[in-house]
């Protein structure tokens, strides 16, 4: 497993446990890259689904990935602050000019006031059966949620009060 190049360009690629592909972001712009974590940016990129629909985000996202942590974090800059959306997923892998990660349908939702909501618990029952996770990768999942959630709670990590601006401010030096 490489690691990506400050400054560069990746792409996302999301993929479902049965392998098949999820989601694929464009382009996403890299601003720390370790072994173990990713800090990357994106405005207005291009997301092609599953079925070949594309779409375009609509604001700047500051992406948080580890190869520890079962889940990846998303803080998108609007107007009335910032929101996040969490998937909980496998750790990410670095590979060829593109970041990949397995999604497990549950997600959560943060509000700029820190409340949130999870999401898709019905989705990951059905493909929890569907796909046969094992037994141990639910467990794995169920525990990286609470911390997750603790993270969420304790304002740690990308949750932190200045961890979206500083790299917000990051992202913009390159696009100049």
């Amino acid at each position: 497993m490489g690691i990506p190049t400050e400054g560069g360009k990746i792409q996302i690629h999301s993929y479902k446990h049965d392998g098949h592909i999820h989601r694929i972001w464009e382009e996403t712009t890299v601003l720390k890259g370790t072994q173990n974590l990713l800090i990357a940016a994106n405005d207005r990129t291009m997301v092609t689904e599953s079925d070949g629909r594309t779409w375009i985000t609509r604001e700047p996202a500051i992406c948080y990935f580890h190869s520890k942590y079962w889940f990846n974090v998303i803080g998108m800059l609007r107007e009335d602050g910032v929101y996040y959306y969490c998937n909980i997923s496998s750790p990410f892998i670095y590979d060829k000019d593109a970041l990949k990660y397995i999604d497990y349908d549950l997600d959560v939702k943060v509000f700029p006031d820190m409340t949130f909501n999870l999401l898709d618990e019905d989705e990951y029952e059905r493909h929890r059966k569907e796909m046969n996770y094992p037994e141990i990768i639910d467990k794995i999942l169920k525990a990286n949620l609470e911390t997750l959630i603790f993270w969420i709670r304790q304002r740690k990590g990308p949750f932190s009060a200045e961890f979206i601006d500083s790299w917000y401010e990051r992202y913009l030096t390159y696009r100049r």
